[in-house]
């Protein structure tokens, strides 16, 4: 009976390392699709990818090393990737209504004020 529960705790690690560098990899891929864009929405969506992908990464390092307070930092790490991309967003939708505001303008002006 102990052999079968130390070949479940041995098949249980095979499946977190398989687990950990099938999220290792989609997070080099997220990388890629941050830097490349092409548009800030989409660099913008790979950036909060990489954050859950980030969580799911700490919260198995988690379970297979059975410590407790890492669940505590994937806590922490969730509210600030979170706040990350709400300020990002804001940002970003500043910036979207500035240009917007100087292309009217422009125009405005384009047509002598009319």
């Amino acid at each position: 009976m102990g052999n079968g529960i130390l070949a479940l705790a041995q098949a249980y690690e095979i499946l977190f390392v398989a687990v950990l560098v099938i999220l290792a990899v989609f997070l080099m891929l997220s990388l890629v699709r941050a830097i490349i864009g092409p548009r800030v929405a989409d660099r913008i969506v790979a950036i909060n990818m990489m954050g859950t992908q980030t969580l799911a990464i700490i919260a198995i390092l988690a379970v297979m090393k059975q410590e407790g307070y890492l669940v505590d930092i994937c806590l922490i790490y969730a509210m600030t990737s979170f706040l990350a991309v709400i300020v990002l967003c804001k940002v970003y939708m500043g910036v979207y209504r500035q240009r917007k505001e100087g292309k009217e303008e422009e125009e405005e002006t384009e047509d002598g004020g009319y």
